[in-house]
This record gives C-alpha cells, structure tokens and sequence, in this order.
C-alpha cells in the first residue's frame, strides 16, 4: 500500500491507496494556525503533530498489509527555520498573512515587479517566502542564526525521518529560485537575508529521501520509503492524470485554480506578461517540465449565491435543473474576485434558479478569462480536467463545456493525497515512471 498526505491550509489529510490507485481508507486533522497581533501562524512542532496525528488515523482504518511508501504535499510558500541541530528556531507564517506590507513595497522599488517576474516567474504581490522571511529577521533577530529552510512538506519528511531537501514545485513558491536555470537566485537572496547555505539540495518530487524511523512514532510505517510531492496544486495534477503537456486541472473548490502543464523554455517576456494576469509559471512536481497556475475566487461567489437564495449543497440538484431549463438570464453578477459581489438586472420574473444560473456564468467567465491568457501565451490546452467540491455542479460541468470546450470530471476526493501517494510509489520503485502510474476509474 501507499499513503499520500496533503498538508493544507486548513487540514492535513492522509489517504491509504492501493498501488491500484484506489483509496481503502483515511484520516484528517486541524491544521494548528493561531492568531496573534501580526497575523497568522504556527508553531512548526504543531504542524508536525498534525500530520502525524492524520496518519494514525488513517491507519487505523486501513486494511492489513504494509505500507510501502509516503508522499507528503503541502501548501506552498510558508516554511520553517531550523538551528544546527535542526530544532525550529520561529513560528510558521502563513502564505496568506499580509503582515509583510512593508518588505513587499521595498521589494517593489528595489527589484521592480519585471525583473521579479522574469527571474522567478511569480507576480510580485505577499504571497511569497521572501518576503515573509526578511519580515521574521527583522523582528525575530534569534532567526538570524538559522542554518536550515525548509518547506512545510519537507518539513513533515524531516520529522518522520526524512533527508532534507528542496523539492523544485515548492522552491518556485518561494521568490528565490531562478526560473530559467532551476538555481537560486542570488539578488532574492541577498535581498530577504537568506543565504544559498540555507537551502537543501534541489530535488524533484518523487525522489527517494530516507525511511520513516521509529522515532516517527508510527509503528507501522516504520521503514517506510519518504518523498517530497510538492506543491499541492500540482501534486493534484498528478493525481487526476492531468500532468502531461497542454494538460489542465480546473480545481473548482472555496478557491478555484487552473493548473497547466507545459514544456520548458518559455521566453522571460512571455513569463512576464502570464505574471501580469496574476499567473505563475514554476517548475512542475514531475520533472522537465513547468506548470501555469492561475485562480479566481469563484468557489467563494458560489458559496455566497447559494446562501443568499437560502439553499445549501443539499440542494444543488434540483437548482442545477431549474437553471439549465432557463435561458441566460438578464440579470448579471460581477465582482467575482472582490468582497463585494454586485448583482445587475434583477427585473419582475426573476426566480431562485434566474440567479443561480447567472452565478454559474459569472464565476466560469473569470476561469476562462486566466484559461484564455493562459493560452495566448503557451498555446491551446489539450485535455480539462475539473474536480472539486462545485464539480458536484452538473449545472457548472455544462456551463464550463459550453465556454471551455469538452472536459472530463472524474470521481476522486483527494486529489493531491492520490498524487502525493502514486509520487511515493515512484520513489519506492513500485512503478519504473510517471507513465506507469494507475489511471483513474
């Protein structure tokens, strides 16, 4: 069997497979974020702890038989500063904490947001690790004797027993790593105070990094191989079978994420102006090739349509029908990707599936608006995948195949775990390469 463990924003969860790529049980727990008077955050231990507490409790329900390997994937961008001894020195910030304001500003009028964009492949906003690092030396001085950065995944990998490393999905989360030479970037790093010594060696998902020790504290994946998967994004492409070229994942959860994989080499212009639109464009969990990442808030507009008409998930079959029976309708919805949705056009006649369908129109032209700038740049995409929560959407499955042409929605739950899990059995040899990965049912 294979465990894949996806370390996520707001939960670790831990599914057991076959090396069929079938799901025979798992396990979840909170990821431990706190508040305090900067932001959020965490304690490194507490997320180690959670990990490993998602992992017994899959366990404890699968099957006999051993556990051959472990893949962990995690949300991008926040990571963990170790001592000489490997000790966490300071507390995880998350990705999404705006507390770095400042040092983004400087990075601003230092670099410029082109050059940012043409050397790392990121838009230049506060997400990334840079930043949030030159914010912890300034007001962590301690953190200044660090001898280790890691990525949260990484960081689990390590704690179970795990070599160090860093995966190159991950480190094109961070602001340092150059895009055209996979090395870091000397100027970012120079920039947020880090140093090439911090970093591990570069490596690709799926590459063998220890066996899981007694230590661990999970007797029955002792001995286990371990491997980085990176990025969860991307480690989801693989787990749906959408990671060859032109190949597209649309994730269609609270956030909605359109990953696209495509060959190496493309120009610094053609980088820069996919940073322009709010793309990235990064190294892919499988190796040579790149992957596009580009989102909306289109979940979340969705979540608050569905309360405003008073339904719930419960209800999305029998709303899905109305709207699909109704033609556009003339009432409209924009603001999509702000915190205020604006609805237009509501006139006598207007009825609960009028609405729904307008929302479905709205939130499925701003997923083809990052689809299209996708394409202008690295040509048109080969296959669609959608998953995710809205994916149960029959109404959104056929509003997507009209604007984005033909698509496929397979039945998987976890798709990062699964693709967390298949990287693992690359790492342990129960499949020679990518190509022998089991395709979904």
């Amino acid at each position: 069997m294979l465990v894949g463990l996806d370390v996520g924003t707001t939960s670790s969860k831990a599914v057991v497979f076959t090396a069929a790529g079938r799901p025979v049980a798992q396990g979840r727990s909170v990821t431990p974020w706190t508040t305090t008077v900067h932001g959020a955050e965490m304690d490194p231990t507490a997320v180690l702890d959670s990990a490993r507490e998602a992992l017994a409790n899959a366990l404890a329900e699968a099957p006999d038989g051993t556990v051959v390997a472990v893949g962990v994937t995690s949300m991008g961008e926040s990571g963990v500063l170790l001592d000489g001894r490997g000790a966490p020195l300071g507390p995880v910030i998350a990705w999404h904490d705006t507390r770095d304001r400042a040092e983004v500003d400087d990075l601003v009028a230092t670099v410029g947001a082109g050059p940012f964009a043409r050397h790392t492949g990121l838009p230049l906003r506060g997400q990334w690790s840079l930043t949030k690092h030159r914010w912890l030396l300034n007001h962590h001085p301690q953190l200044r004797d660090a001898t280790r950065r890691l990525n949260i995944a990484e960081w689990v990998v390590r704690g179970l027993g795990g070599e160090e490393s860093a995966e190159q999905s991950l480190a094109s989360r961070t602001g340092w790593l150059e895009l055209s030479t996979r090395t870091w970037w000397p100027d970012a790093l120079d920039w947020s105070g880090a140093t090439r010594a911090l970093m591990p060696e570069l490596v690709t998902a799926g590459t063998p990094l220890g066996r899981i020790t007694a230590e661990a504290g999970l007797p029955r994946l002792t001995g286990a191989v371990l491997t980085v998967a990176g990025h969860d994004h991307q480690a989801a492409t693989v787990g749906v079978g959408a990671s060859g070229p032109g190949d597209e994942l649309d994730s269609c959860g609270t956030a909605e994420a359109l990953i696209r994989t495509v060959p190496i080499g493309l120009d610094g212009a053609a980088v820069e102006k996919l940073a322009s639109a709010g793309i990235t464009t990064g190294w892919h969990v499988l190796a040579d090739r790149w992957c596009l990442l580009g989102g909306t808030q289109g979940g979340l507009a969705l979540q608050r349509i569905l309360a405003l008409l008073g339904r719930t998930s419960q209800d999305l079959p029998d709303l899905d029908r109305e709207a699909l029976a109704r033609d556009e309708p003339p009432v409209t919805i924009s603001g999509v990707d702000e915190d205020v949705l604006t609805v237009s056009g509501v006139g006598s006649g207007m009825s609960p599936a009028h609405l729904w369908r307008a929302a479905l129109e709205a939130v499925t032209a701003q997923a083809a608006h990052v689809h299209s700038a996708m394409s202008a740049v690295a040509g048109d995409h080969h296959t669609l995948v959608v998953t995710g929560g809205w994916a149960r959407s029959q109404a959104l499955l056929e509003v997507k195949r009209r604007v984005l042409g033909p698509l496929r929605s397979p039945a998987v739950d976890e798709a990062g775990a699964r693709g967390a899990a298949l990287l693992a059995g690359l790492a342990a040899g129960v499949y020679a390469d990518p190509a022998e990965f089991p395709a979904l049912d």
